[in-house]
């Protein structure tokens, strides 16, 4: 059934739709299945995201028309629609009258994924406006907390190191607290990697007493702050209240330094914003653990890596992982640093929308998966700037010195790109820099072709 004649409407324009400040705007590459027309396809979609069905329905009024979702604009040679969701279609809460991502993606992705004459369809950016946007919880922490922790200035703090216990499963207590305090010698900030939690083999309520040992005993010997960002993700909200109030006794004292990891994409937004509105004191870190089943590059349905960092923001994220742009073993390009740009600037250029975010705090961009030393000036000069936390976990337990050593190559790194310095000349009085090159000598090899004779390693 073509549905074109109500659910699309191609006269709108997009200026007059963001001015009217009454839409979400949804942008989607879409190609339809053989033998269907394009806007036909595209109505069709509207109709299932909003108020119709595939038959005529006797219960339609007046009223349910006027909250039909349209599609505004199509470019079929380029597979590209847009679509204008009234705000009056989505959800909100019984208690305070607050958004909801679940209803955001209910419509957006819901039952238009898997329609027969649909062969691909995958959201690429969305706009939301100031009567929706101030509706969403947002952050209530951000890096200038995490800065202020570490005794830095709220503003440009800069670089922070951080690492990921590895092996990443198989560490009893005191050899994982062991791993903590080694990297805590050098380093700022440590997270349980995604599948850590509360094994039969390391406990939770037996190593986290021992992890905090670790960070006091770091913090004196060093005298600088350190954080622990904690996997609290469960499937039972009160299981993962019950994680998180334990750490928060353990640490006491010390329970700002503390952070709450959640696997936002397989837990859900449910999980991600009871962690936000149960814990408002501290980070939440979302973790995005399985996102690539549908963000990939190669995917064509679902939305992509950019849309998920964009609803992390808005559910009150304070830091996502956004990839390594390139740089380290996830896929991804360079262009990818529009992701950090959309979730840490108040005004950020997306895809296909530019987005005003009205003063909600920012979401931190956690880089992280086959970072090194040698791999951070480039990342860095890509992105223009460095005020990110990074995680690297064999770039600090694979350094041939030690995890401490590690970590303090990887905040040379930041050193060295910030002065502007050539990376074999700044190696040459920074030891533990220079022997990265040593530590990784493939990517070496890459980066930095004939590092061995100027740094005189000949081995």
């Amino acid at each position: 059934m073509d549905q074109s004649n109500r659910y699309a409407d191609l006269s709108l324009k997009e200026e007059d739709l963001i001015k009217g400040d009454k839409h979400i705007l949804v942008a989607y590459h879409m190609q339809p299945m053989a033998g269907y027309g394009y806007l036909e396809v595209a109505a069709h979609i509207a109709a299932e995201s909003s108020t119709g069905t595939n038959v005529e329905v006797s219960t339609t009024d007046d009223f349910t028309k006027g909250v039909d979702a349209l599609v505004y604009f199509i470019d079929e040679a380029k597979g590209i629609m847009k679509v204008a969701y009234p705000n009056e279609l989505f959800d909100r809460n019984v208690t305070d009258g607050r958004a909801m991502i679940v209803s955001f993606l209910t419509l957006v992705v819901g039952n238009n994924q898997g329609m027969g004459d649909v062969k691909q369809l995958q959201m690429q950016d969305f706009y939301v406006p100031w009567s929706m946007l101030r509706l969403f919880d947002g952050p209530a922490k951000d890096i200038t907390d995490m800065w202020d922790i570490l005794g830095r200035s709220r503003v440009n703090g800069g670089y922070i190191s951080g690492t990921i216990i590895k092996p990443k499963l198989g560490l009893r207590p005191e050899p994982f607290a062991k791993a903590a305090y080694q990297f805590w010698l050098g380093g700022d900030f440590i997270k349980n990697d995604e599948p850590q939690g509360n094994q039969t083999f390391c406990p939770l309520k037996k190593v986290l007493p021992l992890v905090y040992d670790s960070m006091k005993r770091a913090m004196d010997e060093t005298g600088d702050a350190k954080l622990f960002s904690m996997n609290i993700t469960a499937d039972d909200h009160y299981e993962m209240l019950a994680r998180a109030d334990f750490a928060l006794e353990t640490f006491g004292p010390d329970a700002n330094k503390l952070a709450f990891l959640v696997d936002g994409f397989v837990g859900g937004p449910g999980m991600i914003t009871t962690a936000r509105r149960q814990y408002p004191q501290q980070y939440l870190h979302y973790h995005r653990a399985g996102h690539g089943m549908i963000t990939s590059p190669s995917a064509v349905r679902g939305y992509t890596a950019f849309v998920l960092a964009k609803m992390s923001r808005l559910q009150g994220a304070s830091g996502i992982h956004v990839g390594t742009m390139g740089f380290g073993k996830m896929e991804g390009g360079a262009d990818d640093r529009a992701i950090a740009y959309m979730i840490e600037r108040d005004s950020a250029q997306g895809p296909y929308y530019h987005q005003e975010w009205h003063g909600m705090k920012p979401t931190t961009p956690i880089i992280s998966g086959g970072m090194n030393a040698l791999r951070l000036p480039g990342f860095f000069e890509n992105l223009g700037h460095g005020n990110v936390i990074n995680t690297s976990g064999g770039g600090s337990y694979g350094h041939i010195d030690s995890p401490a050593a590690g970590a303090i190559s990887l905040r040379q790194s930041y050193e060295c790109w910030k002065s502007g310095a050539d990376p074999i000349e700044f190696a040459k009085e920074h030891k533990e820099f220079a022997r990265a090159f040593e530590s990784f000598p493939k990517d070496a090899d890459k980066i930095f072709p004939g590092w061995r004779e100027k740094l005189g390693v000949h081995k």
